[in-house]
């Protein structure tokens, strides 16, 4: 038998085990794909017709900069850092100051919803400051380096303070209601913060397309023109409920371009970004250079991107996502209802006896006791990503757009610096989508089904 003390030890310890295996089994990928990089100097005999030797070699030395880098921020914030805050009970000294906070602002310290407030800014403070060097090296060294970086340090400063602020403005209310409803919700209480958190989850992404990401990039109705009617009118063929068309200028924030649809209940909108139409011309005030404008889609090369996207919607791929995510919030809620009353849960990242704060119990328990399912999990869905991924190519291959696709998703990776082989293990693991090569050569065998 144990007595208290070492439980709380192996308690602490089986974390730190599985988070260290879960990493080295990252890493160990990682150095994979980063072999691949070094080693593969060649262009697939697939895109040798449309690749560029320089492009190629663009592409392989931004991919193996993007693995390092990877590589680096694997090793200090997911091994040093996250095993320093948990051997030292970081956690438990941020509640402790959040606890002194609420007292010297004049409120209850024994109110739990307040200090747990509290926490949550301070926790979310800690975290962004913590980001913040990876951010500005990601953004300001890594992306400027390869070409894809479009913003001021002022654009990127007042970028950051916004995300912040809508941050803590969504989070703050949700998490006083977590605990609000883990305090009076009696013995079933995960039912009912399963059905809060599903509403929740549900209103933010309808409001997240009207309210939210205007905040952060400029949205503006596609003009009128044949690419326009082209796509109401592929809509109307689907008996997709078009509201309205967007573009968005993305060229100001990155290179980077895509294209997708928001929307659950009622009309749905349709946003392009600027850069995925680099070719169909541009407002006068655009800083892209000549060679950027020369990037993008033609229109029935965008069409088909959309008939992939509109795919995911009439083959019910979106539906079948929020039903699985329903389904994974309940379990990890009925989790939660039996461990948090644990108490070695909450003494091994550093709290003294009888102190178990509820917000801190769902933290642990998400972040680190079912940790093991929640890999295992995403997994899962990364492999269910990739069939959904073929289905909607098979889709659009349907619509008649399985040509110009292939084409489209060739200029898009090109355009995107993408490099078009991976280590099967490490894409298995961290690809949500198919590979280039991969889709393409699906495409081919569907053609061939279909003659």
């Amino acid at each position: 038998m144990f007595d208290g003390l070492q439980i709380n030890e192996l308690t602490l310890y089986s974390i730190l085990i599985f988070l260290f295996l879960e990493n080295l089994i990252n890493l160990y990928l990682t150095r994979r794909q980063i072999y691949v990089y070094r080693t593969s100097k060649e262009i697939p005999e697939e895109l040798r017709d449309v690749m560029k030797k320089e492009t190629f070699e663009k592409a392989r030395l931004y991919g193996l900069d993007k693995a390092n880098y990877e590589v680096l921020k694997l090793l200090i914030c997911d091994i040093a850092i996250v095993s320093i805050e948990l051997y030292s009970g970081f956690v438990a000294m941020v509640w402790a100051r959040a606890v002194e906070i609420t007292a010297n602002l004049g409120l209850n310290p024994d109110h739990e919803i307040s200090v747990s407030i509290v926490f949550l800014i301070l926790i979310n403070i800690v975290g962004t400051f913590k980001d913040l060097p990876f951010k500005i090296y990601g953004t300001f060294v890594l992306e400027e380096k390869h070409g894809f970086n479009k913003q001021t340090p002022g654009f990127f400063v007042k970028d950051q303070i916004k995300s912040f602020l809508v941050g803590q403005v969504l989070s703050v209310p949700i998490v006083a209601a977590i605990v609000y409803i883990v305090q009076i919700g009696g013995e079933y209480f995960f039912i009912w913060l399963w059905a809060f958190v599903g509403v929740v989850s549900l209103v933010l992404i309808s409001i997240y397309p009207v309210y939210i990401a205007p905040l952060f990039d400029k949205f503006r109705p596609l003009e009128d023109s044949e690419l326009k009617t082209s796509i109401e009118q592929l809509a109307a063929s689907l008996k997709f409920p078009l509201g309205k068309l967007f573009v968005v200028e993305g060229s100001k924030r990155s290179a980077h371009s895509n294209a997708y649809f928001t929307g659950l209940f009622g009309a749905k909108r349709i946003v392009l970004f600027d850069t995925l139409l680099l070719n169909k011309g541009l407002p006068d005030d655009s800083t892209l250079t000549e060679e950027e404008k020369g990037k993008g889609c033609e229109n029935k090369e965008v069409l088909a991107v959309l008939a992939h996207e509109l795919g995911h919607w009439k083959l019910g791929h979106i539906r079948k996502n929020i039903i699985i995510m329903q389904i994974q919030m309940f379990l990890i809620f009925v989790a939660f209802s039996h461990l948090f009353k644990y108490a070695p849960l909450y003494q091994a990242v550093g709290f003294p006896e009888n102190v178990q704060p509820i917000l801190i119990g769902f933290l642990v328990i998400m972040m680190y006791v079912l940790a093991p399912y929640n890999t295992l999990i995403s997994f899962a869905m990364t492999m269910l990503s990739r069939r959904f991924e073929y289905q909607a190519d098979e889709f659009a291959n349907g619509l008649g757009y399985s040509t110009e696709l292939g084409k489209a998703l060739i200029k898009l990776n090109i355009d995107n610096l993408g490099f078009p082989i991976y280590d099967w293990m490490y894409s298995t693991w961290n690809h949500s989508h198919p590979t280039l090569l991969q889709r393409l050569d699906r495409l081919k065998s569907t053609q061939k089904k279909d003659k």
